[in-house]
């Protein structure tokens, strides 16, 4: 095991996963967690010892809260957080949409985001760690009528004031803004767009980069 421990919500599938593997590559501990306990198993026999699989839901502040306890019981401390986890909606709209997916949407992507700054805060302050938000294309920009996209900018204007909060005590935060990714995300394969490993390296690079340098925004397009 290394001494930098990586935590990361929605690591199972996607963007999460290909951060997980990219992170142990580099020397990182992973601490993996996600709804579904199978595919986070086999994650972690794939890794090695330096993953560690906790099954929860990032929307239960009381189940993060104990992932990071058992995180910190495993690897000494938190390095880095990733507050990956997020969803879309099946049925855009405002009139059109379903008001109880927009709960779920809102308790994920904003909520879910909360409570992981909130669960992770106290140990990154002691290592003056990197927090990093997965953001959007869509947070950027106005979509006609996205809810959606709504959440993302959330996202975005919480990154920025938490990066003015945590550079007061040495920390940093980061947002990643990918458009169209390759991954579960979408009920179709997106094989022209970007790659879960692409928006793993800009995770690395923000984790990384050296103490001097605050890595604010990184916006990710594909090509085509």
């Amino acid at each position: 095991m290394t001494d930098r421990t990586l935590f990361i919500t929605g690591a199972s599938t996607g963007i999460g996963a290909a951060t997980a593997r990219a992170a142990a590559a580099a020397g990182w501990n992973v601490a993996m967690l996600a709804r579904s306990a199978d595919k986070l198993q086999d994650l972690a026999d794939e890794i090695g010892d330096a993953a560690l699989p906790l099954a929860g839901d990032a929307t239960d502040l009381g189940a993060l809260d104990d992932a990071v306890a058992r995180t910190v019981e495993r690897f000494g401390g938190i390095d880095a957080a990733f507050a990956n986890a997020g969803m879309g909606l099946k049925t855009p709209g405002t009139v059109e949409g379903d008001p109880e997916e927009w709960r779920r949407l809102v308790d994920l992507n904003v909520m879910g985001v909360l409570y992981t700054a909130r669960a992770t805060m106290p140990e990154l302050k002691k290592t003056k760690g990197t927090l990093v938000l997965t953001g959007s294309g869509a947070g950027r920009r106005h979509i006609s009528g996205s809810i959606y996209g709504a959440t993302k900018w959330f996202v975005h204007g919480y990154a920025g004031n938490m990066a003015e909060e945590m550079r007061e005590w040495g920390g940093r935060c980061s947002v990643i803004a990918p458009g169209m990714v390759d991954t579960p995300f979408f009920d179709a394969e997106k094989p022209d767009k970007l790659m879960p490993e692409d928006v793993a390296a800009a995770v690395l690079h923000a984790i990384e980069a050296h103490p001097r340098a605050s890595i604010r925004e990184i916006f990710l397009m594909p090509q085509n």
